[in-house]
């Protein structure tokens, strides 16, 4: 049975303003719940933000490598976040994807969940030819596993999960400038990269054609039906 879902792509959003909508979204899901006469309705969310630090909630702050002078310098903020995961960066030219759904309805444990959503980026990818997999202890979606020293991330998760109702999620790097990376340990590791679909391809990707790819195969991978 497919899960009715809203799309809705916000574009170029301030981060904290797309968390409170996040919010928002869920409490709205979470009280649906406790009154049977509501229909649930499921959300999934495409954005973009202006240069940004998040920090997750079992990260460190020391995978941060820059003071706040430097952060202003570089016209990038900073917050603390309550999605899980360390440190990661967001940016022009990269997908953000924030699923809203209550994964009771689609009998979903969050291992799976997250399993779902690495799948959804692996074949979204693939379209590019581009070969994602998976890495053992960590999330995300990442190329080149076998090959030490050679191993990047091309997609960072991080959820939150709220009485079954999920929020947060992915971070698909297009055509993301790269080098607003160098300035933290991304994801706390110090020993892998961080790649984005235009480096892989050697061009820059239609952003509104990789968007639509990556609807679809949400769609797909999920049983989703937009309304």
């Amino acid at each position: 049975m497919s899960q009715l879902v809203q799309f809705e792509d916000l574009h170029n959003i301030e981060y904290k303003q797309a968390w409170d909508y996040q919010e928002s979204l869920m409490l709205k899901i979470q009280e649906n719940k406790k009154d049977k006469q509501n229909p649930i309705f499921h959300s999934l969310l495409f954005c973009e933000h202006p240069h940004v630090y998040t920090l997750g909630k079992s990260g460190t702050e020391n995978n941060l490598l820059i003071n706040d002078e430097f952060l202003k310098k570089i016209n990038a903020t900073y917050f603390k976040s309550n999605r899980g995961g360390d440190i990661t960066y967001h940016g022009p030219g990269q997908i953000v994807g924030y699923p809203i759904f209550d994964l009771e309805q689609f009998n979903f444990q969050v291992k799976i969940y997250i399993d779902k959503l690495e799948q959804v980026i692996i074949n979204t990818i693939a379209h590019w030819g581009i070969i994602g997999t998976r890495l053992k202890g960590a999330t995300g979606v990442w190329l080149d596993i076998d090959k030490p020293g050679h191993t990047r991330k091309i997609c960072a998760m991080g959820v939150r999960v709220s009485r079954w109702v999920t929020m947060h999620g992915f971070a698909l790097n297009v055509n993301t400038n790269l080098s607003y990376f160098s300035h933290i340990n991304p994801c706390g590791f110090v020993d892998k990269g961080v790649t984005s679909m235009e480096k892989e391809v050697g061009e820059k990707l239609n952003f509104d054609q990789v968007k639509k790819v990556l609807k679809a195969e949400m769609a797909k991978e999920f049983g989703l039906k937009y309304m």
